[in-house]
């Protein structure tokens, strides 16, 4: 059994996964890739070892959250304990009008966007919570805390996660286990989301940001290591 410790990025797409991967890999853990499609995650555990970074591929659903337990047992059979746990939503989601959304529209968005996250803390709390340490960070979007008209439906999904990080994280600190979101407000450079509003030889609107996912791992590096706030914001908002 090795002392190398491990994250498990629960959504390991090529933007903010793969830079998680990167950015805690330089560090010495060792890579747990969780997502739907095995291609690309196979081809991102070969980019590590040449990178000299231990990652294994885990194919899974997260929307089946009845499977999630097992998953989570699966990565802690393999790598002994998950150490950081990150749940991060792949791109290209669309937001629905809040006048437009009903409960057979929202219960999807619920799925991924609440109850997987919530469901995946649940599965990891236990073993950290016996060892006195740990680290599970949601990432959201920035619909999560701030009203934006005609973009609901993943909102309400995402507050009621980041609702659950704030109060988790006030229940576990004292026993050593982290509990933190992170807000972006961005399109997520080389994500599945900019290929998706890019398609087809589409222009982003030169307003709409744009933030390098090697810069969100680095904030959320923080978040894991200091441990001195619960939620990080980027592009950071200016102060009121």
């Amino acid at each position: 059994m090795t002392d190398k410790k491990t994250i498990a990025i629960f959504g390991a797409g090529s933007g903010l996964g793969a830079s998680l991967a990167n950015r805690f890999g330089r560090e010495g853990y060792r890579i747990a890739l969780v997502a739907r499609r095995a291609g690309p995650l196979e081809e991102r555990v070969a980019e590590l070892a040449n990178a000299g970074i231990e990652a294994v591929a885990f194919t899974a659903d997260l929307t089946d959250l009845g499977a999630i337990p097992a998953l989570v047992r699966a990565i802690e059979e393999r790598f002994g304990a998950i150490d950081v746990a990150i749940h991060q939503p792949l791109g290209g989601v669309g937001f629905v009008p809040a006048v437009e959304l009903d409960a057979a529209t929202f219960r999807p968005l619920a799925d991924y966007f609440a109850f997987s996250p919530i469901e995946l803390s649940h599965a990891v709390l236990p073993d950290m919570l016996a060892r006195g340490d740990g680290a599970i960070v949601v990432v959201n979007g920035l619909t999560a805390s701030v009203t934006m008209p005609g973009m609901s439906g993943v909102g309400p999904a995402m507050a009621a996660a980041r609702n659950y990080i704030f109060t988790l994280n006030a229940e576990v600190a004292q026993k050593g286990v982290y509990a933190g979101t992170m807000s972006i407000g961005a399109f997520l450079d080389r994500s599945a989301g900019m290929r998706a509003a890019t398609a087809g030889g589409h222009e982003l609107d030169p307003r709409a940001p744009v933030i390098d996912p090697d810069v969100v791992a680095e904030e959320i590096w923080s978040l894991v290591t200091k441990r001195d706030r619960v939620e990080a914001i980027l592009p950071q908002m200016p102060a009121h």
